[in-house]
């Protein structure tokens, strides 16, 4: 059985393992699919109709090359790894699907299930934080345990984390592929829930990016209790928008749109060149 590259330690020790009892037993067995049944902990929640339909149609063509993980429950098996397979073979019409049988303890199952799901599974982001926060406490793992095993930095494993915090609007906004996890990040520094649900509607109806959300939150007068800011127009915001994109960097108001002061920010001297360009009219 071939290993993917990419796999966190956890999940490539559990299929090196699965390959040498695959040695050892000699053969992968076929089951019905009706002696199979799904792992009712499984992060995966709701699954991507038309990529099931285009999986199903190629399985229809080649059959399913990559075996089942399935653990023997009396006569019948459950899946540890390789339920969207699954899905996609009683779409296809398959009878049987190919599955390698392990004896493991019901930890190990679900944190094989949870590691399996986080990297080959197009999960969205909430559910890919919920089966992180889940494989964490099941396990009682640090956020450096969970990096190394799923093959993400930790920053990106606290970043997906944050996504728990909100509300649940503006979750089913992420869930929903309205809103992605860049807008969930700037929305989750936002303690107050109403404010938080108007922005993620507002970001959702308007089809904000990440970066004008970012602006929204930046210039509201809320947005930062020590110090009270001006409320700006929307032609005010949009232009200072518009000058971050044309810059591409930071840009600081300081004071009323009548006077103050603009911070241009850079961070290097390719930062420093496109703004030279971009403010005397120069081509790049």
């Amino acid at each position: 059985m071939a290993v993917k590259k990419g796999l966190g330690r956890g999940l490539d020790a559990l299929l090196d393992e699965l390959e040498l009892q695959e040695e050892q037993q000699g053969t992968i067995e076929q089951v019905s699919l009706y002696d199979i049944d799904t792992n009712p902990d499984q992060p995966r929640k709701s699954f991507d109709e038309v990529k099931l339909q285009e999986l199903a149609a190629s399985l229809k063509r080649h059959g399913v090359v990559q075996p089942l993980i399935v653990k023997r429950n009396g006569l019948r098996y459950t899946i540890i790894a390789g339920e969207r397979r699954f899905r996609a073979a009683r779409i296809a019409g398959l009878s049987t699907v190919p599955v390698l049988v392990t004896d493991m303890d019901e930890s190990s199952i679900m944190e094989v299930s949870l590691v399996e799901n986080i990297q080959r599974e197009n999960l969205n982001p909430i559910e890919e934080a919920a089966a992180i926060r889940l494989l964490m406490d099941q396990h009682d793992l640090t956020q450096e345990e969970v990096s190394s095993r799923i093959g993400k930095s930790r920053p990106a494993i606290a970043n997906a984390l944050r996504l728990l915090s909100l509300e649940k609007k503006v979750t089913d906004l992420i869930k929903e592929g309205k809103l992605n996890a860049g807008h969930g990040k700037m929305l989750a520094g936002i303690t107050d829930k109403e404010k938080q649900i108007y922005l993620a509607e507002k970001a959702a109806e308007r089809e904000w990016s990440v970066r004008r959300l970012e602006d929204e939150i930046r210039f509201a007068s809320w947005a930062k209790k020590e110090k009270k800011k001006p409320e700006y127009s929307p032609e005010f915001r949009d232009a200072i928008h518009k000058m971050r994109t044309k810059l591409k960097t930071k840009i600081t108001v300081e004071g009323t749109e009548e006077k103050g002061k603009l911070i241009i920010s850079y961070f290097n001297a390719n930062d420093l060149d496109t703004i030279y360009r971009a403010v005397m009219g120069e081509e790049e």
